[in-house]
């Protein structure tokens, strides 16, 4: 024989822990030690198990296959069940017995002939079938540690996951709030570069341009910047006598080539070349940048006419250069409207850094924030307000 395997199943009544012990006439049918078919009748009978005389001894422990027969309205009900023996008594025979492996339907027949029995009905067959058709089972209660808590492994997996849902909603918080902030109290600028003091050097007649500078682009006053030449014709135009206008002087002159210097008004560095080395250039035309060594540049924004409000002279202000990680900080010194006559929807406004900033990074790109969100001196300002 096998030993007992017990399987997971509640009934309604199981969960209200029901096991009363009646006397149901009922007949047991199972197959002895000995391969043997007994016939016997049930002393008692409950929800767990039941318990007769047996015929010959019974070992504990042990499973043994049988059919419980009852009657009801004159009608044979038959339960194929296995049951476990617990106990045995060899002088009076009485073995007490446990089911094993019953069905859903046997286990609700069987609560139905002893809470029937228990209240005085009559069971008929119709009730039987009626039970037999409703669902009779509920959850099984969840099991308590009991002093056998999750694994190691277990418990790290469950605390891993956690961390992992609360890092994901903080991080989609932290988004939201960001979006949200920066949408009501930050306002960036449209455009901004860095501007800085700068002198023009012009081509003086017109010609073609080649650049005498070194490659760290320094110009000190009086340096050379670049040389030029120009035709003879062209320098002696409107100096010429009568007799000096004959086509052959002409073409003479147009093949002959005056060369210049263009030379450094300051000591500066070249912030642009506007004219490359070659290219002809027309008389007044500007053929370098030049920023003085030294000088603090600023930085140029312009700003919509609706945000003129959060960029007055004297506001702080961050902004970050093309090129450069590092945020800087400054304050807004003027504004000034891009086009007074028509009245544009755009203003710009000038800042001077908190630190001094390189003139050699003139012409780059800018990107300006104006932050004007609560703030612990925002708080104090509204609490003063309030008091007043």
């Amino acid at each position: 024989m096998n030993k007992a395997v017990n399987v997971n199943v509640v009934h309604e009544s199981e969960a209200q822990r029901q096991h009363a012990r009646v006397k149901i006439p009922a007949k047991l049918r199972y197959i002895g030690p000995n391969r043997e078919t007994v016939e016997t009748r049930i002393e008692d009978l409950s929800a767990g198990g039941f318990s007769f005389h047996a015929p010959k001894p019974l070992v504990d422990g042990e499973v043994y296959r049988g059919r419980l027969m009852f009657v009801i309205d004159n009608l044979g009900l038959g339960m194929d069940i296995e049951f476990q023996v617990r106990s045995f008594d060899g002088t009076s025979g009485r073995a007490g017995c446990q089911f094993q492996n019953l069905e859903q339907q046997d286990i609700a027949t069987m609560r139905h002939l002893i809470t029937s029995h228990l209240s005085g009905e009559v069971v008929t067959m119709g009730d039987v079938l009626s039970t037999l058709q409703r669902d009779n089972f509920t959850k099984a209660r969840k099991q308590k540690a009991g002093g056998q808590g999750q694994s190691a492994f277990a418990r790290l997996r469950a605390v891993t996951f956690s961390a992992g849902i609360f890092v994901v909603g903080l991080a989609a918080f932290g988004f939201v709030f960001k979006s949200v902030y920066g949408l009501y109290f930050v306002s960036h600028a449209q455009s901004a570069v860095v501007s800085a003091p700068s002198f023009n050097v012009t081509m003086p007649r017109d010609g073609t341009v080649q650049s005498l500078l070194g490659a760290d682009g320094s110009a000190p006053k009086g340096a050379p910047l670049a040389s030029f030449s120009t035709s003879m014709l062209d320098a002696l135009k409107g100096n010429l006598d009568p007799d000096q206008l004959a086509p052959e002087k002409i073409t003479e002159l147009f093949g002959k080539q005056m060369t210049g210097t263009l030379t450094s008004p300051c000591d500066c560095t070249v912030g642009q070349q506007l004219v490359a080395d070659g290219q002809y250039a027309s008389k007044g035309d500007v053929i370098f940048q030049l920023v003085p060594r030294n000088s603090q540049a600023n930085v140029e924004a312009r700003f919509t006419y609706r945000q003129f409000g959060d960029v007055q002279p004297g506001t702080p202000v961050n902004f970050q250069v093309a090129g450069d990680n590092t945020v800087r900080q400054g304050k807004v010194i003027a504004s000034t409207s891009l086009n007074s006559v028509d009245l544009s929807s755009d203003m710009r406004v000038q800042i001077k850094p908190d630190e001094p900033l390189d003139s050699t990074l003139a012409g780059r790109a800018v990107e300006v924030s104006s932050d004007r969100g609560p703030s612990l001196n925002w708080l104090m300002d509204k609490a003063m307000a309030s008091g007043r």
